[in-house]
């Protein structure tokens, strides 16, 4: 696998692992019966167990992914759990190409903390909107600006 093509997968990879990272915690790796809420969140388990193994519950988890179920919106943890995620691929043929088969079963959205949707593989033409959260009555409409 190509340098460039780590770099796309890795990119793909970081909000689903990240995104169970902070669901999980330091349980992220350990293998149990309970299945998690969302797609998201149960796929970005999978992608951090084959990437860096299972573990038991307790069992010390690999640094990156440590500072990440620690501070999952610490945009340093998240460039240290990519630079592993990265790493790791581009040492294992077998586990990118295991990687990207799961990435097949991707859900279009990602939720990567405070129930805010990031859209991924997405084109936005035109005007847009971006709402965090909204207190009280809200509308949205057109400015009839062309």
């Amino acid at each position: 696998m190509m340098s460039g093509d780590v770099a796309q997968v890795v990119g793909e990879i970081a909000p689903y692992v990240t995104a169970a990272a902070g669901a999980y915690g330091v349980a992220v790796l350990a293998r149990t019966q309970e299945e998690a809420a969302a797609a998201t969140v149960a796929l970005g388990r999978r992608l951090a167990q084959r990437i860096f193994g299972v573990r038991a519950e307790g069992e010390e988890l690999p640094e990156a992914l440590a500072d990440v179920a620690e501070e999952p919106h610490d945009p340093d943890t998240v460039a240290a759990l990519r630079r592993a995620i990265r790493k790791a691929l581009l040492a294992d043929e077998e586990l990118a190409a295991d990687v990207r088969v799961l990435l097949g079963q991707a859900p279009g959205t990602v939720r990567a903390g405070d129930g805010s949707p990031v859209v991924v593989g997405s084109v936005i033409g035109g005007d847009s909107i971006q709402i965090g959260s909204v207190g009280g009555d809200a509308h949205i409409g057109s400015t009839g600006r062309d």
